[in-house]
C-alpha cells in the first residue's frame, strides 16, 4: 500500500456497517479530549470516516484504560461478539509490557484468542503495530526487546487468522513528539488523527490516502542538559506516579466502564460523552 504497511491474510470484507473497538486507553481515546468534555481518540475518528462513506454505519467502543490483554479478552470479547460486528479493531498488550512480570507468549496468546474468535465469527479484524517506545521516551528503551518480541508474536498470530496489521513505524512522523502527549504513552489529538487516517487507508475507505505520512514542519529539538532535564521532569511527573499505582495494586481504569458499550450511529462519534 502507499502509506502504512498493511499485512493481511485476506479476511472477508463485507463492509463496515457495524464497527466495534476493543482495547485499552489508546483505543478509549486518552490524550484526545478529557474526562470532562469527553474523549475522542483514533477509533472515534475512524468511525466518523467510515460514516462519511457509509452513513448507516454504527459504532461501539468497549475499550477501558489500564486493561491488560487478558482483561481485554475477559471483559470485552463476549460483548463484542454479541454486537455481531463486521469490523473490529483489537489493540492490547502495551500495558503488559510495562509490568515487571511479562510473558510475551502469554500476552500474544490472549490477543490471538480474540483474533480467532472474531474472525471465526466472520469479522474483519484490524490491529496496530506497536511504535518504538524508545524513540518516544528514551528512558523506556530497556523495554524495547519486550515490545519487539510481542509485536513479532502478534504479527504472526494476525497472519494465521487473516487479521490486517496497520504498521506506521516506517514513517518518521510516527514518533514525532508532537503526535504524543506529555506522558509519552498516549497519542495527542494530532496523533489520534493520523492513526485513524492510517487505518482508513488500510481499509481502503473512500477519500483516504497517505497524507498522514507527511512529516510535520521542522522545529528545534532540545539537546544536552536540556534534554536530560526534560527526561527527569517526565520521570517525576508520569513515571513515578505510574510506578506508585503499580505498587499499590491500582490501575487508572479502576471503576471505569466502556464509554460506548452499544452500537450507535458512527456519524455521532464526535458527540459521544
Amino acid at each position: 500500500m502507499r502509506g502504512a504497511r498493511a499485512e493481511t491474510g485476506g479476511a472477508d470484507r463485507r463492509g463496515h456497517l457495524r464497527y466495534v473497538a476493543l482495547g485499552d486507553s489508546h483505543t478509549e481515546g486518552v490524550g484526545d479530549g478529557d474526562d470532562t468534555t469527553g474523549l475522542r481518540g483514533w477509533a472515534d475518528r475512524l468511525a466518523e470516516l467510515i460514516a462519511a462513506a457509509e452513513p448507516t454505519a454504527r459504532y461501539a467502543n468497549l475499550a477501558v484504560r489500564g486493561r491488560l490483554a487478558h482483561q481485554v479478552r475477559a471483559g470485552q470479547l463476549a460483548p463484542a461478539l454479541a454486537l455481531r460486528p463486521d469490523l473490529a479493531t483489537v489493540v492490547a498488550g502495551v500495558n503488559d509490557v510495562l509490568r515487571p512480570r511479562f510473558d510475551a507468549g502469554r500476552v500474544a496468546g490472549e490477543v490471538e484468542a480474540m483474533f480467532a474468535a472474531l474472525t471465526g465469527a466472520g469479522t474483519h479484524v484490524v490491529t496496530l503495530a506497536f511504535p518504538d517506545l524508545g524513540r518516544i521516551a528514551p528512558l523506556a528503551r530497556p523495554l524495547a526487546p519486550r515490545l519487539t518480541e510481542l509485536d513479532a508474536r502478534i504479527r504472526a498470530a494476525a497472519a494465521r487468522h487473516g487479521v490486517t496489521v496497520v504498521d506506521t513505524s516506517g514513517h518518521a512522523v510516527s514518533t514525532d513528539p508532537r503526535l504524543w502527549t506529555a506522558d509519552r504513552l498516549h497519542a495527542s489529538p494530532l496523533g489520534h488523527e493520523r492513526i485513524a487516517a492510517a487505518v482508513a487507508e488500510a481499509l481502503g475507505l473512500p477519500g483516504s490516502g497517505d497524507a498522514w505520512t507527511r512529516p510535520l514542519p521542522p522545529r528545534p529539538l532540545p539537546g544536552g542538559p536540556e534534554a536530560l532535564a526534560a527526561e527527569l521532569r517526565w520521570a517525576a511527573a508520569f513515571l513515578g506516579p505510574w510506578l506508585g499505582r503499580r505498587l499499590r495494586g491500582r490501575s487508572s481504569g479502576d471503576g471505569r466502564t466502556a464509554k460506548r458499550p452499544l452500537l450507535t450511529g458512527a456519524a455521532a462519534a464526535r458527540e459521544a460523552p
